[in-house]
């Protein structure tokens, strides 16, 4: 079975917006590069830099509760850590996350957003290697677990409820095509080539409200969880994998079992 990589994502700032690249080096037990390593947790998370743990995505500030988080367009860059914050198209915040004061005004950016009092500021989360990975809570190797959505699988759901459906709902970091819909959900515990990388499918990937939010609109408008139980007697789209030989993806590459 082979297909063809379309694009490649990451998401630098949990629960913000992807940042598409053309290419990736994969590495043994490193997760995607630059995905998810920072957050703004809740006041109550119980999130320690110090010892950071494990969080639930509810702990954090995400598309689960804040659909209007994707009414914003956001861009960190992951070597200067300056970020861009801007809503249709207008900048409305601009600042650095090397630097405290504008970490700090981040912090009352959202705090503003959403009507959050002194006490209920966010945290900014931040722990060096440490991935917000909705997975992290399962172990350190599904933390650094590398995720996948099969666009025909996309497609067929779309036929079934006969709406359009962004792919970009699912926030993964590889989109690919070629393979039958929903082929991917029976191989787990399967070996694929990738690019040059190697990679293995270690769980399926059980789809939550965030993906009920449109990523242009920001509206909740389609509920995906409900609709996947209706018409396939599950909730999952798309799957996790390992890395278990380093190399490199590009847009075009070939996947395959």
């Amino acid at each position: 079975m082979q297909g063809n990589i379309e694009s490649l994502f990451y998401y630098p700032i949990k629960g913000l917006s992807p940042q598409g690249i053309p290419g990736v080096d994969l590495q043994v037990a490193e997760g995607f590069p630059n995905d998810r390593v920072f957050g703004f947790a809740r006041y109550d998370s119980g999130f320690d830099p110090v010892n950071p743990q494990p969080l639930p995505k509810d702990r954090f500030l995400v598309l689960v509760k804040e659909d209007r988080l994707a009414g914003l367009q956001t861009y960190l860059d992951p070597s200067t850590r300056q970020l861009t914050m801007k809503i249709q198209g207008h900048t409305a915040f601009e600042g650095n996350l090397h630097q405290s004061a504008d970490v700090s005004a981040a912090v009352d950016f959202f705090a503003t957003m959403f009507d959050l009092g002194v006490q209920q500021r966010p945290i900014f989360a931040y722990a060096g290697v440490h991935r917000f990975t909705d997975v992290s809570v399962v172990s350190k190797e599904l933390m650094n677990a590398v995720s996948l959505i099969n666009l025909a699988s996309v497609r067929d759901l779309e036929a079934k409820v006969g709406r359009a459906v962004d792919p970009l709902r699912f926030r993964a970091n590889i989109y690919f095509d070629g393979w039958p819909p929903f082929s991917e959900l029976d191989l787990v515990g399967t070996e694929f080539s990738i690019g040059t990388a190697r990679l293995r499918i270690v769980r399926k990937t059980r789809r939550c409200a965030a993906t009920e939010v449109n990523p242009v609109s920001a509206l909740r408008d389609l509920p995906v969880p409900r609709l996947l139980m209706q018409h396939y007697s599950h909730a999952d789209l798309g799957v996790y994998a390992e890395v278990l030989e380093a190399g490199s993806v590009r847009s075009g590459d070939v996947i395959k079992v």
